[in-house]
């Protein structure tokens, strides 16, 4: 590929990027226009569903992305899951009821899996022969995802409020159509697709435990006890289905996330510290916005609005980073330097009160982006300079699948802590009665939320810790191309010329 090409390809993925952050943020503007519309007696008990529909699809689908990919080639998979993403946005968008809904948020999952973990698998291959970690994706990396951040709710709310809930959906479809377009002229991959048998049972497992997990995540201690027959056999399942997978992954000829890979120390450490990762996001974002509700009264639409700092932080750091690498750092010194800023920021939060400063809570988000803004991007350009090219595919999309583990687990076991420190220290109830509390036991009340929400966060703390622990533990990288890396043990693989 030429230079001009190699550019343009890195612009089409950058908006394939947009397109799957704009879509997670999007929606959670228009639910309740969304409700009014289809079902609005019981529409609020199936909202959950429009959130979990997506995510077990998308769940389900990663670890065959990544075989697709090493077998097929990135282009053909790439273009497969655009298409099957637009397919789901026009389902959605001409929805007439909340199941028809729901039933289409699954079929864009299935696309959407692809959109954020075979674009980073073309962006691999576009690197330049030269180039040297980091690249031109790591850097932009925090600036795609904080713009995202920033713009998704609030291009939600005017498309909601000013067109119809339904414009969120078939906005993808020019911008998709867009990206298929020019991929089709743009992106000249190497590609030599290999006939090799896919493990589609190793695969079928997979999904299989991701989805009863991240079932057991949702319903657990709010649909159902976790002591009801329900979650107790979802987690059964998870785990019949994690020991079959693995059993499987030591039988089948072409295991779908060999076992191998994990012999690699940064891709063991990796996928490691990007679960961390998935985990401490979810309680930076969801737990703080909870806080900013329950213990300051304030609005849903309104506390969104502190995710800003956050999203500048992200983006901040994106546009340093590039000087940052031309520096000398490696995407190894990324991950312990955003490991240690969010390790930090969990400190700094967890002496949060009742009266704290608000402009505190928003500079202790923005030092959220900039920890989080390091490690966007980075953990995949560190796994993908490790893996064997063969199995660049399985590599990349295995850090979006503990990514996605890390961040249901994370959800489940905070809030589970929280819920239980309340319920010992408040003055009864859960949490959702607080706001119904009059007098003293309302400040009982928010003085026991803000105790055990503190508890949380040192929670997250220690959990930041062991990932500062792991990356400090990464080995040193001199950078070069991604997938040129070997499994101890077995022969380096040549690579290919670059087109």
């Amino acid at each position: 590929m030429t230079d001009r090409q190699r550019s343009l390809g890195f612009l089409v993925c950058l908006v394939t990027i947009v397109l799957a952050i704009l879509d997670l943020q999007i929606v959670s503007a228009a639910t309740v226009p969304i409700v009014r519309d289809l079902d609005p007696e019981h529409g609020v008990d199936k909202i959950p569903w429009l959130v979990s529909s997506f995510a077990l699809a998308s769940a389900a689908m990663l670890p065959l992305y990544g075989k697709l990919c090493d077998v097929l080639g990135p282009k053909r998979v790439f273009t497969g899951a655009v298409a099957t993403f637009l397919v789901g946005s026009a389902l959605c968008g001409a929805a007439q009821s909340m199941g028809q809904l729901i039933a289409a948020r699954a079929v864009q999952g299935l696309g959407g899996g692809g959109l954020m973990s075979v674009t980073m698998v073309v962006i691999a291959h576009l690197k330049g022969p030269g180039e040297k970690d980091g690249g031109k994706a790591g850097n932009l990396g925090g600036v795609v995802a904080g713009g995202g951040m920033a713009v998704g709710p609030w291009l939600g709310g005017l498309l909601a409020d000013h067109a119809s809930w339904r414009w969120i959906f078939y906005v993808n479809l020019p911008i998709g159509v867009a990206v298929l377009i020019a991929s089709a002229f743009v992106l000249k991959l190497p590609e030599r697709p290999v006939r090799r048998p896919i493990d589609y049972a190793g695969a079928a497992l997979a999904a299989a435990f991701a989805g009863s997990l991240l079932l057991v995540t949702d319903w657990g201690g709010k649909e159902y006890a976790w002591t009801s027959p329900v979650v107790m056999g979802l987690l059964l399942t998870s785990a019949a289905t994690l020991a079959l997978f693995l059993w499987r992954q030591t039988r089948a000829p072409e295991p779908v996330l060999p076992l191998s890979l994990f012999r690699v120390p940064e891709l063991r450490l990796g996928f490691a510290i990007q679960g961390i990762v998935g985990a401490s996001m979810m309680c930076a974002i969801y737990y703080v916005l909870v806080y900013l509700q329950v213990a300051r009264g304030i609005g849903a639409s309104a506390a969104g609005l502190y995710l800003l700092p956050m999203a500048a932080g992200m983006t901040a750091v994106g546009i340093l980073s590039g000087r940052l690498t031309e520096r000398g750092w490696s995407a190894r010194t990324f991950t312990i330097s955003g490991t240690v800023t969010t390790l930090l920021a969990f400190v700094a939060l967890s002496g949060i009160g009742p009266d704290t400063s608000l402009w505190l809570i928003r500079a202790e988000l923005l030092l959220f982006g900039a920890g989080f803004g390091q490690l966007v991007g980075q953990l995949v350009l560190l796994v993908q300079d490790a893996a064997p090219r063969s199995q660049l595919g399985i590599a990349t999309t295995g850090v979006r699948f503990f990514q996605t583990l890390g961040s249901a687990l994370g959800t489940a076991v905070f809030g589970t802590v929280l819920a239980r420190l309340y319920a010992a220290d408040g003055p009864g109830g859960d949490i959702g009665s607080l706001a119904r509390l009059t007098g003293q036991a309302h400040t009982d009340g928010v003085r026991a939320f803000v105790s055990a929400m503190d508890m949380v966060f040192w929670g997250a703390a220690a959990l930041l810790a062991v990932g500062v622990a792991l990356a400090l533990r990464l080995p040193g990288s001199g950078g070069g191309r991604p997938g040129t890396g070997s499994i101890p043990g077995q022969p380096r693989e040549e690579q290919p010329a670059t087109a």
